[in-house]
C-alpha cells in the first residue's frame, strides 16, 4: 500500500486535524466551568495543607460538586490515586479539561515534594486567567450589542420600511437616482428571497468562524489580530500577560526552562507568539539565554520585557520579575478595557451615522427631484 504524502494531501490532513480538534473542543465547551476548577484547586490545596490524603480530598470534592461530568472525572482521579498511580499521570488522561499547564505543574510538584505550593501557584494562575477573560468579555459586550442592534435595525428597515416608501417612487414611474435604485434593489431581493438571503448570511458567518479555526487560514487571522489599529496592542498585551504569568508560575515550580517554554506556548492564544516560543526551545537547549532568545522577536516582545528579563537572569530572580511584568500588563489591560467602550463608541456612532445618512439620501433624493418637477 502506497501512502500519498504530497503537499496537497498534507494540507488536507492539516485541515482535517483542525476540524477534528475544533469538534472535540466544541463538544467540551462548558463541560467544566473555569470557576469550578478554581474552586477545586483552592479547596484541594487547603485539604492537602491540613494533612488530608489526596484520594480522600478528591472524593470529598467529588461529593460536593454539582457538575456530573466533573464529578465522574474526580471519582476516576481518586480511584487511580488509591491504586498508586501518580496524580499527574491520572490528570494526563483529562488534559483537555485541566490543560497542559495544570498537568505539568502538578507533575513538578510531585517530583519536588512541594504539591501545596504548586497548587497555590495553579490557583493564582487560573484566577488571573479567569479575571482576564472576564475583563475582555465585559469590555466587548457593549460594542457587540451596539453592532447587533445596528444590523437588526438595518435589516428591519430594508424589509418593512423601505418597501412602503419606495413603492411610491415605483408608481410615479420616474427616473430614480442611483442610490435609490441600489436601495430598492437590495430591499426587493431581501423581501423576495428571504430564505436564500438568510441562508447566504448564515453560511458567510459560519465560513468566517470556520476559517479562524482551520490551519490553512488561521495564521492570517492571527496576523490580523496583532496588527489591527485599536485591537492589535490589546491582543499583544493579553499574550504578554499570559506569557509572563505562565512562565513565572512554571519557573517557581522548578520545571525545566525548555519544558516551561513548551507549556507556555500552549497557553498563549496568538499563533505568532506560540511559534516564537516553540522556535526558542532549540536555542535554549544550545545554551542561549532567555533574553537573547526573546529579543530576536522584537515585534512581539517589547524592550521592557527583554530588559527586565535580562535583569532577572543576572540576579537569579526571573520568576519574580516575570510575575511583576504579568501584573503590569494585567493592570494595563484592565485600564484599556475600561476605556475601550469610550474609544469604540465614536467609531460605532460614525458608522451608524454613515449608514443612516446613505439610506436617508437614497430616499430623499427622488422626493426632491419630484418636488422640483411639480
Amino acid at each position: 500500500m502506497v501512502i500519498d504524502i504530497s503537499p496537497k494531501n498534507k494540507r488536507a490532513e492539516q485541515v482535517g486535524f483542525s476540524l477534528k480538534k475544533f469538534w472535540i473542543q466544541f463538544q467540551r465547551i462548558g463541560s467544566v466551568p473555569s470557576k469550578e476548577k478554581i474552586f477545586f484547586v483552592k479547596n484541594l490545596q487547603v485539604m492537602i495543607k491540613s494533612g488530608l490524603a489526596l484520594d480522600k480530598g478528591l472524593r470529598t470534592f467529588a461529593e460536593q460538586t454539582t457538575n456530573k461530568h466533573f464529578q465522574k472525572i474526580l471519582q476516576e482521579l481518586a480511584q487511580n490515586t488509591e491504586k498508586g498511580m501518580a496524580f499527574s499521570e491520572s490528570l494526563k488522561k483529562h488534559e483537555s479539561i485541566f490543560g497542559s499547564l495544570f498537568v505539568n505543574m502538578v507533575e513538578a510538584g510531585e517530583i519536588s515534594g512541594r504539591m501545596e505550593d504548586v497548587l497555590s501557584q495553579i490557583y493564582l494562575q487560573l484566577k488571573k486567567t479567569q479575571e482576564l477573560k472576564n475583563k475582555i468579555i465585559g469590555a466587548m459586550t457593549y460594542p457587540i450589542i451596539v453592532v447587533t442592534s445596528m444590523l437588526l435595525i438595518g435589516i428591519g428597515m430594508i424589509i418593512f420600511v423601505v418597501p412602503k416608501i419606495t413603492s411610491i417612487f415605483k408608481e410615479l414611474n420616474t427616473d430614480l437616482p442611483l442610490p435609490t435604485k441600489i436601495l430598492i434593489g437590495i430591499s426587493d431581493f431581501v423581501v423576495n428571497h428571504g430564505i436564500f438571503s438568510a441562508t447566504v448570511a448564515i453560511l458567510c458567518i459560519s465560513g468566517i468562524i470556520l476559517s479562524m479555526k482551520l490551519a490553512t487560514t488561521r495564521k492570517t487571522w492571527h496576523w490580523l489580530y496583532i496588527n489591527l489599529p485599536i485591537f492589535g496592542p490589546i491582543v499583544k498585551k493579553i499574550n504578554l500577560a499570559k506569557f509572563c504569568r505562565t512562565l513565572s508560575s512554571l519557573m517557581k515550580s522548578d520545571i525545566a526552562i525548555t519544558k516551561a517554554f513548551e507549556t507556555t506556548s500552549m497557553v498563549v492564544s496568538n499563533l505568532y507568539y506560540r511559534e516564537a516560543l516553540i522556535a526558542s526551545i532549540e536555542k535554549l537547549k544550545s545554551g542561549v539565554s532567555m533574553t537573547e532568545v526573546i529579543s530576536a522577536y522584537h515585534k512581539l516582545f517589547p524592550p521592557v520585557v527583554t530588559q527586565m528579563m535580562a535583569s532577572g537572569e543576572e540576579t537569579g530572580t526571573v520568576d519574580e520579575i516575570l510575575g511583576e511584568l504579568a501584573g503590569f500588563y494585567e493592570e494595563e489591560i484592565d485600564q484599556t478595557m475600561k476605556t475601550l467602550p469610550t474609544i469604540i463608541e465614536p467609531v460605532l456612532m460614525l458608522v451608524l451615522g454613515v449608514g443612516v445618512g446613505l439610506m436617508a439620501v437614497a430616499i430623499i433624493m427622488p422626493m426632491y427631484s419630484i418636488t422640483q418637477n411639480i
